[in-house]
């Protein structure tokens, strides 16, 4: 009994000991360490510089922040990524749902600055500092918690208004197809001779393993790039399939063999047969190949959301005339903001034309080019005459987007 009686005050009094030390940490070694971090903590200017990161918290939109080709675009975010070159770190993007969130989260320490106009007369108002980029007409500007003064003077003396006007300025022009560096070839070598490019032969060896018809990937190779092999896009996509270094990572394509023609094409056989994989529910193969086509163009996730809208509005999701409709719709903030939608904004117009000038591209293709056979593992390689191995230039001029 008096054996239960010492155990049960042992107990006690350990519990005590413990409940008094509860704001302390214990060692592995048995030290105990007082945590000195606040989880909340607001980081300084000079705790931003030292950790060589500044996060930013914003909203999905055009205007705010969305991904493009693997970069990051939006009036605010390109704002925000020039402050933090004049800092010298990189910068880390946060999206929120709502001007709730963003409060919410800036006061818990999961960013740095609210890099979205914010109107001054929002609810919370009394944790924030309003600083840097700003709209007058509006009585919205950017926010950092209260108390961060360093960080909201450096905002104030950096910020310029005519800096929007030159950041909107830039990202048209990258939006644009005049930001590309390729020569514009003829879209046929020779039509009489149903020769379409000097790459026909190995359009149709990987057109072949991916069980694609082989004009159909000339008329994609040549959307992307008018069959030059040193095309480079503002965004780095290089070659004659413009493979992002980071896909050619995930490829394995080594950088330096971006621009040999084989390879790259290779590689893009590659990444076609992965999304059409990724698009197994999509059970039509014709149907598969425009989805396939799009997520190329606009990105996998973007296409999914678009087939989640399509379903939830009752339609085909697996139809590409239904869904194509959705996916220009994700340029809008009814449907980007969508809770079905995880991926937000997306410059739905250019994959929507994308996949239409593939198609007729591939229409015309198939009235003139043969269709190719392959024999014993080998394939049919068209004999090509010096004339038609030197590319010439288009005699018209053709407009092709990005």
């Amino acid at each position: 009994m008096k054996k239960i009686i010492t155990i049960i005050f042992l107990s006690v009094f350990f519990l005590s000991s413990c409940s008094n030390k509860e704001s302390k940490a214990t060692a592995p070694w048995g030290e105990t360490m007082n945590d000195t971090v606040s989880k909340s903590k607001s980081f300084t200017m000079s705790d931003i510089v030292n950790n060589g990161e500044l996060i930013m918290l914003t909203m999905n939109g055009p205007e705010n922040y969305y991904e493009y080709h693997g970069a990051g675009f939006g009036t605010q975010y390109l704002l925000c990524e020039k402050f933090a070159q004049k800092l010298g770190v990189s910068l880390r993007v946060e999206v929120c749902r709502d001007t709730a969130e963003l409060v919410r989260r800036l006061n818990n320490g999961d960013g740095d600055i609210i890099a979205f106009q914010l109107p001054k007369n929002i609810k919370g108002r009394g944790s924030l500092v309003y600083c840097g980029a700003r709209i007058d007409s509006l009585h919205t500007q950017w926010a950092v918690k209260k108390g961060n003064m360093e960080l909201a003077d450096t905002l104030n003396k950096w910020f310029r208004p005519e800096m929007v006007a030159q950041i909107n300025k830039e990202e048209t022009y990258l939006l644009s197809s005049g930001s590309v560096r390729r020569h514009v070839y003829s879209p046929m070598l020779s039509s009489k001779g149903g020769i379409i490019s000097k790459y026909d032969h190995l359009f149709m060896s990987y057109g072949s393993a991916i069980r694609w018809d082989w004009r159909l990937l000339a008329a994609q190779c040549y959307q992307e790039s008018c069959f030059d092999p040193k095309a480079t896009s503002w965004a780095g996509a290089c070659g004659l399939m413009q493979i992002m270094p980071s896909t050619a990572a995930h490829l394995g394509l080594p950088t330096g063999d971006l621009y040999d023609p084989e390879a790259n094409i290779s590689a893009a056989s590659r990444y076609l047969i992965e999304l059409s994989n990724k698009l197994r529910d999509v059970r039509d193969p014709m149907e598969r190949t425009y989805f396939v086509l799009a997520c190329y163009n606009g990105g996998y996730n973007h296409v999914r959301d678009a087939m989640a809208l399509t379903n939830k509005s009752g339609r085909d999701q697996y139809r590409w005339a239904d869904v194509s409709y959705y996916i220009l719709q994700l340029c809008n903030a009814r449907y980007y903001n969508d809770p079905i939608v995880k991926h937000g904004y997306m410059r739905g117009t250019e994959t929507v034309d994308y996949v239409d000038r593939i198609r007729q591209r591939w229409a015309q293709y198939r009235g003139v080019a043969r269709p190719g056979s392959f024999r014993g593992g080998s394939h049919h390689i068209p004999s090509f005459n010096s004339d038609y191995m030197t590319p010439h230039r288009a005699k018209k001029h053709y407009r092709f987007h990005v």
